[in-house]
């Protein structure tokens, strides 16, 4: 069921979803896969574009690839031995950014087709990075981490200490080359041209693609329909302001129309691209109020207000994204000098006015 702030979009394909190892034409040379996830976020989309060269002839560019288990290895093999590839290539694979969901089969991929893994550079060097030893998302360094902003749960420290494999097991390899996009770039795909699109703050260099005449963007997870965009801190990187990122990201869409299709890493093809960015910005302002209200009543730490920012439960997955999130929310309050940040002798961060 759709929830009040779907109700405010359009979806022009109602609730048809492509099956699994299935492709779903959207719009001519526009081929939509959605693969399975083994989280309660149980899903993500992939694309396939015509990638037709005036030389070599007919062929695709894959976007986004998937994590790399059986069941998805599966599902891509079903695709590429389908008739909806019409005996064409693949040319390419495009990652968005360096999320496992997103980059996860991207090595199986170019090593079996025989091509080349186009992205941003820092993400690619954080694949890199994090496919031999996991960054912000589990081990010892992550429970230091959250166990400083308050979640020193021993059953959820030892959890996430014993998550120390969390990203490779997702991206177990990584091309030892690729093709660096640029924000701003013109990206010839097929007979269209694409323009990469760099935001930041959910990942360091997330690349969204838009395609003017056609009205078409690939959002990856700049922009979702129903959920809002994680936007969390991390142990690497434990200073940081990620929501102001996010937000100013957001605001270089404004060009483009609100009547945009757009194509979204989670849920469904939508349009209402204006609208839905005010619903971010919205939901976001009203997280920082929250905050200012509670904070205003004594000092807090990200762990106290989880309940506050989340009130359903949460299992581990959710929790240590959630715990990143109220980190963003709280150094953003910090650093636009709203809040004060200091550490107790316990070695936790409260933040209070």
């Amino acid at each position: 069921m759709a929830n009040a702030q779907e109700a405010a979009l359009d979806f022009p394909f109602g609730d048809t979803l492509p099956a699994a190892g299935q492709t779903l034409e959207l719009v001519p040379g526009l081929l939509w896969l959605r693969m399975r996830l083994p989280f309660a976020l149980d899903h993500i989309n992939l694309w396939l574009l015509r990638d037709d060269d005036a030389q070599a002839g007919p062929g695709w560019a894959i976007v986004d690839c998937g994590i790399a288990d059986p069941a998805t290895r599966a599902a891509w093999e079903t695709v590429l031995a389908s008739d909806a590839l019409q005996g064409a290539p693949v040319r390419r694979v495009i990652v968005t950014h360096f999320h496992p969901d997103h980059m996860g089969n991207a090595a199986w991929l170019c090593e079996k087709l025989g091509v080349r893994l186009w992205m941003s550079a820092t993400d690619y060097q954080l694949a890199r990075l994090a496919s031999s030893a996991t960054v912000g998302m589990g081990g010892n360094a992550a429970a230091d981490f959250f166990a400083a902003h308050g979640l020193v749960d021993l059953e959820a420290q030892a959890l996430i200490r014993a998550r120390a494999s969390y990203y490779p097991s997702m991206v177990p390899a990584v091309p030892p080359a690729y093709r660096r996009l640029f924000d701003g770039e013109a990206l010839r795909i097929g007979a269209q041209t694409w323009q990469a699109r760099a935001g930041f703050g959910h990942a360091p260099e997330h690349l969204s693609f838009s395609q003017p005449e056609s009205r078409l963007l690939i959002s990856g997870d700049m922009v979702l329909p129903r959920i809002s965009t994680n936007i969390s801190v991390v142990d690497v990187e434990p200073e940081a302001d990620p929501l102001r990122l996010y937000l100013e990201s957001l605001r270089r869409l404004s060009d483009l129309p609100d009547e945009t299709l757009v194509l979204p890493a989670h849920g469904r093809p939508f349009r209402g691209l204006q609208r839905r960015i005010e619903q971010l910005h919205q939901h976001h302002r009203e997280r920082l109020d929250e905050l200012r209200s509670a904070l205003a009543q004594a000092p807090r730490n990200a762990a106290e207000v989880l309940p506050l920012m989340f009130p359903r439960k949460l299992d581990l997955h959710q929790t240590t994204f959630a715990m990143g999130e109220a980190i963003a929310h709280l150094n953003h309050l910090w650093l636009a000098g709203e809040a004060m940040r200091r550490r107790g002798p316990d070695g936790i961060w409260t933040f209070g006015r």
